[in-house]
């Protein structure tokens, strides 16, 4: 089993170039330039110009500021989330698991994507509320598999040991099923990332996500749509960023994934 170093390479990269590469690239990637209209990758402008005569490596740098920031913080809350939820049906069982399994397939009722047109339509798009939206819509599958693993750790014999014990719930949680779950947790994350992004670029794309003057990813694409058959640079670059950071993200969740199976099975 390999570690996927070149995916961790690549993201570790891409986070930094986003974060940091601006000060070292140092063109803005708002001004206009009514004399570099749809210029395609040279020198001068490694990633081309889009319509309005502005860098696109520029933007894309400045948009993987928030596509970045909106996947990550949205897959901490919702797989925090999760966690929490999952943790609870499992751990108390009865009305309290009853209750969270009608919740969870009331939001599985609808699909996710069609869930976000439907609470976007009612807010004006932010990089928070984006975060809020995606978080509220995507938690349901960590909380699922929480839930399943929760029932098994409970049924442990160590675990009623410690409930007979009158052990505080809390520590039983915190000290011996947050270890175990640990992993699930990373996997979950991990996939939850490359998934807000998706879907960040996908309403942004559809011009319902980010606004102008904020850039992401999914905007830039969807600048580009217009010109793509004389311009293909324009989309061609920030679809590249979305494709690399979620196929890295990928690769390590399998990683993951059999890293924890492989040390069940010892």
């Amino acid at each position: 089993m390999k570690i996927p170093y070149l995916s961790i390479v690549f993201l570790i990269l891409i986070f930094l170039g986003s974060f940091f590469g601006g000060y070292i690239y140092q063109v803005s990637p708002f001004e206009l330039h009514p004399d570099s209209i749809l210029l395609s990758p040279s020198l001068t402008h490694l990633f081309g110009t889009d319509r309005l005569g502005r860098d696109i490596l520029a933007r894309v740098i400045e948009g993987g500021k928030v596509s970045l920031t909106i996947g990550v913080l949205s897959a901490v809350i919702s797989s925090l989330l999760g966690l929490m939820i999952g943790v609870m049906a499992g751990f108390f069982k009865g009305k309290v698991d009853k209750a969270t399994v009608i919740m969870i397939d009331l939001f599985l009722t609808f699909p996710t994507f069609f869930l976000l047109l439907a609470l976007i339509s009612y807010m004006n798009a932010s990089v928070w509320i984006l975060v809020f939206i995606i978080s509220v819509t995507g938690w349901m599958g960590m909380a699922r598999m929480i839930r399943s693993e929760s029932f098994a750790i409970s049924n442990k014999p160590f675990i009623k040991v410690l409930k007979v014990a009158n052990v505080s719930k809390l520590k039983i949680i915190l000290k011996y099923f947050t270890p175990i779950l640990a992993p699930i947790f990373f996997i979950s994350f991990t996939f939850g990332v490359g998934g807000a992004i998706l879907a960040e670029s996908g309403l942004s794309f559809l011009g319902i996500g980010i606004m102008p003057p904020q850039i992401s990813w999914g905007s830039i694409l969807s600048s580009g749509k217009g010109v793509v058959d004389i311009a293909p640079w324009v989309s061609f670059f920030p679809g590249l960023m979305i494709f690399l950071v979620v196929f890295c993200l990928v690769n390590i969740s399998d990683f993951l994934q059999k890293f924890t199976n492989q040390k069940d099975s010892n």
